[in-house]
């Protein structure tokens, strides 16, 4: 297990290295050019937070803490202030230690988000890491909207050796899943994960569709865990967060999966979004491998987009 995490770490440096070179150097060069604490100091970070995706609101909330903690500890140096900056940072991206609890259960994920984010990507790398944990997987391909949708899914199936459960282009996304969850049943399966039409032109449409899926869901599988998760893109950067602020809007979000983190320079989506959601960020994507798709760790998280070398392990940990 250590070796694994050791082995995301190294996949997580190296796919945050855009974002290390970016943003994370940018909050450096801010601190470097000043030898004292000054309104002039606090503006360029204001800027470089900004520009780097944390938005507007999580940028102030940062600052008006950093300037308290400065207050009362009487901070003088602009080194010991980055540190500190960090461990605010950090705080954003804090991660209940019941999150991923529906892994010890039997567990239905629906799976939301717009198209192009990865989302059929997301799934199945999803699936091949649970059924690499000797998880009993299902996909259910409920997104008979886009064309081709269940044949790209169902190439992802066969790579993770899943099952998948569909239907025709334009049938019912409901009875996809009741047939699913049937299938899941009397399969004996550990997790369905469920695809679901990626639009939001019509927000009305939407949630009709996503609460009959909830309430077949609820009706016919009262004793697993439930989970719903939305994939957003992080080189979409606060794009992303509106999106995600759309898919609340229609059903209850509990976690998010954020893709394509190696291919942005703005590392600072991840902090907008778990502060303005209050919702974790649960999986993280870095590459195009279904390895590359792990649980989200916070603090390797931020000591690989700054720079900083995972920890050796302990003599204990050995």
């Amino acid at each position: 297990m250590a070796e694994e995490k050791s082995g995301f770490f190294s996949r997580l440096f190296q796919g945050l290295s855009k974002s290390r070179e970016g943003f994370a150097e940018n909050v450096d060069n801010v601190f470097l050019g000043y030898e004292k604490i000054n309104d002039d100091l606090y503006e360029e970070l204001e800027e470089v937070l900004i520009m780097g995706d944390l938005g507007m609101k999580t940028t102030e909330d940062i600052l008006d803490k950093l300037k308290s903690v400065v207050k009362k500890e009487r901070i003088k140096s602009p080194g010991i202030l980055k540190n500190r900056l960090i461990e605010l940072l950090d705080e954003l991206l804090y991660v209940d230690s019941g999150a991923y609890d529906f892994l010890n259960d039997k567990a239905v994920i629906m799976v939301v988000g717009v198209n192009g984010v990865g989302k059929t990507t997301t799934i199945g790398k999803l699936a091949k890491n649970f059924k690499d944990q000797g998880k009993k997987v299902i996909i259910a391909a409920a997104d008979t909207f886009r064309a081709a949708a269940r044949e790209q899914l169902e190439v992802w199936a066969d790579r993770a050796e899943v099952d998948i459960v569909g239907s025709e282009e334009g049938s019912d996304p409901s009875s996809v899943i009741f047939d699913a969850i049937s299938a899941m049943k009397s399969r004996n399966g550990d997790i369905l994960l469920i695809d679901t039409a990626g639009r939001l032109h019509n927000k009305k449409n939407l949630m009709n569709e996503l609460s009959k899926m909830n309430r077949i869901i609820d009706r016919e599988c009262s004793d697993f865990a439930k989970e719903t998760f939305v994939v957003l893109d992080a080189t979409t950067g606060q794009n992303a967060l509106v999106q995600a602020r759309d898919f609340s809007e229609v059903t209850d979000i509990t976690g998010i999966v954020l893709t394509k983190m190696d291919g942005t320079a703005k590392g600072g989506i991840a902090y907008s979004i778990s502060s303005e959601l209050s919702c974790p960020v649960k999986y993280i994507g870095v590459g195009e491998s279904a390895d590359d798709l792990q649980k989200f760790n916070p603090e390797d998280f931020s000591r690989a987009l700054f720079g900083e070398k995972e920890p050796e392990k302990s003599v204990s940990e050995n």
